[in-house]
């Protein structure tokens, strides 16, 4: 009788979210744990086959960094952000692409489940300018630093999603920009993931990751904070709580509810089907990111 219990807490959630897009931010631990891999391509199709529009875009950091390491290259990051020459942005292709890209689409294959793969090339799908050089503070004053072949999203163009899950297709997306001189960019996964969520109108932007959500002290267990307004974000970026590779994951959020996605979430991958916790269970996981 639990189990029917479940399904009955499930169904108002269900009922409300059908029809809906929602944006999967794939990346962390459940990119690189098989079993992990497994529950979240399940999640993803139970999602398709309850009326939901799932959107799947993937990150890749891990792995492009061990590429990197077999080639002789130290990764350098600046506030989350890999900084990007040719020969890195050749690796992260390859690796976001040719590998990570190709090996979701057909684990999803596989299950019955059609899928197709997409960078941001594809379709004009994300439109990228150069990211301007960032500001990081130095013990001898404040310095500029360009990330290099990085970019921001300038426009999405979204026809090829809405065409895609109009056909009971799942996208799965690589964070690959192309400039208007027709070069390419690298994206963060984050803030792409929060671009599609606003572009398609979805309804909740998910950022799997791997910690709990949004930690007041990353040593404490019980530190979780489970919801923020898009105000509480920028004081506890200032205040270094929320540092390091969060702050894309957290800016992404807050950029998406203030366009006007309903809600954004930041959960832990590494827990069991965490994707249907967080959307058909009273208690939810993980961070809620709301507008002020």
């Amino acid at each position: 009788m639990k189990n029917i219990d479940v399904l009955v807490e499930a169904l108002p959630y269900i009922e409300e979210f059908h029809g809906a897009y929602v944006v999967i931010k794939y990346g962390g631990h459940a990119m690189l744990d098989s079993d992990a891999k497994n529950w979240t391509i399940k999640d993803t199709i139970l999602l398709k086959y309850i009326g939901m529009k799932p959107i799947i875009v993937h990150g890749g950091g891990p792995e492009i960094t061990a590429a990197m390491k077999k080639m002789g290259k130290q990764p350098e990051f600046i506030e989350g952000l890999r900084i990007t020459d040719e020969e890195t942005l050749d690796i992260a292709q390859m690796v976001l692409v040719g590998k990570i890209n190709t090996d979701l689409v057909s684990r999803f294959n596989s299950r019955g489940c059609k899928s197709v793969g997409l960078s941001g090339k594809d379709g004009r799908l994300i439109m990228a300018r150069k990211k301007s050089p960032q500001k990081i503070l130095k013990k001898d004053g404040e310095k500029e630093v360009d990330l290099g072949l990085v970019g921001e999203t300038e426009k999405i163009n979204p026809e090829i999603i809405e065409i895609l899950t109009s056909h009971g297709y799942i996208p799965v997306i690589a964070p690959i920009g192309l400039s208007k001189k027709g070069t390419s960019l690298n994206l963060n996964a984050d803030t792409v993931a929060g671009d599609i969520a606003h572009a398609v109108k979805a309804k909740k932007l998910i950022i799997l990751t791997d910690v709990p959500g949004v930690m007041e002290n990353l040593e404490d267990k019980n530190g979780l904070m489970r919801e923020l307004k898009t105000t509480d974000i920028k004081r506890l970026i200032r205040k270094g709580i929320i540092k390091g590779s969060m702050i894309p994951k957290t800016r992404a959020c807050v950029r998406a509810v203030v366009a006007g996605v309903e809600t954004a979430h930041i959960i832990d991958g590494r827990v069991r089907h965490s994707i249907l916790a967080e959307l058909f269970t009273d208690e939810g996981i993980g961070t809620m990111i709301k507008k002020d």
